[in-house]
């Protein structure tokens, strides 16, 4: 036998052992959930239950048949978006309001605040003027729904570990002039990385050996939970998606306007990529198609080319504008097909740790599903997450203002970038943050900010330029009341004595 015939035989041998394998781990995953939804007893969420699970298995086969494939995209294919696909909001019509009854608010609210320190959903965490994230987003819409006399709804996409904190919060709304509506997204099963089966053995395991699904169960959790066929009886149309953390993601009625006009299905809100952004995932033309690329899909030897700022100027903030009839329509037809994130990780079960696997999609990822969709290129002030305790001080400082529940920027600071700001491991739970910063610093002057170690800042500090604070391990530094910091570094030990 030649070479060439060789190497054929070889590649339908391993192409038959991967189909094989896929057809026995697929049977086996198939098994494990009817076994799982025989534990449930409750015949109203048996229902719901076996519908999360088929869709649970769908996902997993999808996941099977990719790590048999590949799920890295060609890179010689992949292009620049048009003009067309990528808009320009100074480009965009001056705003108006006609259009708003054709509008509802969803606020993806899955996530907890443990990355900070804290209990319970991130939605309540207090940002700005004793505000949380879900008061702020509930002054916005109120305060949209008083100047224009309209009705917008704001929907909570919950999980399971979001929900119930978050049904008893939203009952000091009652009496505004908002309607505030909940529905969770599904709940999936982690599974062990080596074996590929599910974690838990009954539907009233342990919660931890369950998962939210990531975003792009949006979808499927909208259909399903009969808030889609909701919206629609009321006439809505178009529903604006974002992150509960992003203080930004506020209702501009003049992309509104331009998706109604353009007869879009799908507007992502991007932004100009920063050096803070090069992981973030980007617009491109894919075989003649609009879709989100994100890093997970890159080939190695062009993570850098990724990377680069100069190539993909823009990415994804996660402001979704989507047309609801195009949803329903979609989902019906079982026709959303987003790329899927395998998430490793390490859970502790009883006294022993396991490697699990969590098969998760992105919203964002569902774009080239939808017909004229494409990107709006956004200013930055539309992009301002908190997902960390830097974070954090930027938004409570004097960089900003609140107005109506939204953060305006300092016009001092228009056309400026936000400082950059880095705080240590002492800083990283809220907790740690608020006895160390207990008082905000002045800081419209600054550029650059860098703190590390055991350092407490004290009333009334004023931070400009590049400040660099570095406190060694032992040391303890006090910055006084008062201090006024320019383009300096602190270390050593200073200590202010009380009297």
């Amino acid at each position: 036998m030649s070479s060439v015939g060789k190497k054929h035989t070889k590649t339908q041998s391993t192409y038959a052992f991967d189909n094989t394998a896929t057809n026995v781990a697929a049977s086996q995953m198939r098994n494990s959930l009817n076994s799982l939804a025989d534990t449930v007893s409750d015949q109203d969420k048996q229902a719901r239950f076996e519908n999360e699970m088929d869709s649970f298995f769908a996902l997993f086969r999808r996941y099977l048949t990719d790590k048999a494939s590949g799920s890295t995209l060609d890179w010689d294919k992949i292009k620049s978006p048009s003009p067309s696909e990528v808009v320009q909001y100074g480009s965009l019509k001056s705003e108006e309001s006609s259009n708003l009854s054709k509008l509802a608010v969803l606020k993806l609210n899955g996530g907890l605040g443990t990355s900070m320190g804290c209990v319970g959903p991130k939605s309540v965490i207090e940002v700005r003027d004793g505000n949380t994230f879900l008061d702020l987003s509930v002054r916005q819409i109120e305060h949209l729904n008083r100047k224009y006399d309209a009705d917008v709804p704001l929907l909570l996409m919950n999980s399971f570990n979001t929900d119930n904190d978050t049904a008893k919060i939203i009952k000091k709304y009652q009496g505004h002039r908002i309607r505030v509506r909940t529905f969770n997204q599904s709940r999936f099963p982690r599974i062990y990385k080596d074996s590929l089966l599910p974690v838990p053995e009954t539907f009233d395991d342990d919660l931890e050996k369950w998962y939210p699904p990531g975003h792009g169960d949006l979808f499927e959790a909208l259909v399903s939970s009969g808030e889609l066929d909701n919206l629609l009886s009321q006439g809505r149309e178009i529903l604006f998606v974002s992150n509960g953390d992003n203080l930004g993601a506020t209702v501009d009625t003049k992309i509104l306007d331009h998706m109604i006009e353009t007869n879009s299905e799908y507007l992502m809100e991007l932004t100009n990529k920063t050096r803070a952004d090069v992981k973030g995932g980007t617009l491109i033309n894919y075989d003649g198609q609009v879709r989100l690329l994100e890093i997970a899909q890159v080939p190695k030897e062009h993570v850098e080319d990724f990377k680069s700022i100069k190539k993909f100027k823009y990415f994804n903030t996660n402001n979704l504008w989507i047309n609801l009839k195009a949803i329903k329509k979609l989902v019906e037809g079982n026709e959303i097909q987003a790329e899927i994130i395998p998430n490793s990780k390490t859970i502790v079960t009883g006294k022993s740790e396991i490697n699990v696997l969590q098969l998760e999609t992105a919203v964002g990822a569902a774009i080239r599903h939808f017909n004229g969709a494409h990107g709006v290129v956004v200013p930055r002030s539309r992009f301002l997450p908190v997902k960390t305790c830097s974070d954090l001080l930027l938004v409570k400082s004097d960089l900003f203002f609140l107005e109506h529940g939204a953060l305006k920027l300092d016009p001092t600071r228009e056309g400026f970038a936000n400082p950059l700001i880095k705080l240590g491991s002492h800083f990283k739970k809220v907790s740690g943050f608020q006895a160390r910063i207990s008082h905000m610093p002045k800081i419209l002057e600054l550029d650059h900010l860098t703190i590390t170690g055991n350092v407490t800042l004290g009333r009334d500090v004023t931070l400009k330029g590049t400040v660099i604070v570095v406190c060694n391990d032992g040391d303890k530094i006090d910055i006084p009341n008062g201090s006024i910091l320019e383009n300096v570094v602190v270390t050593g030990n200073l200590t202010i004595l009380e009297h």
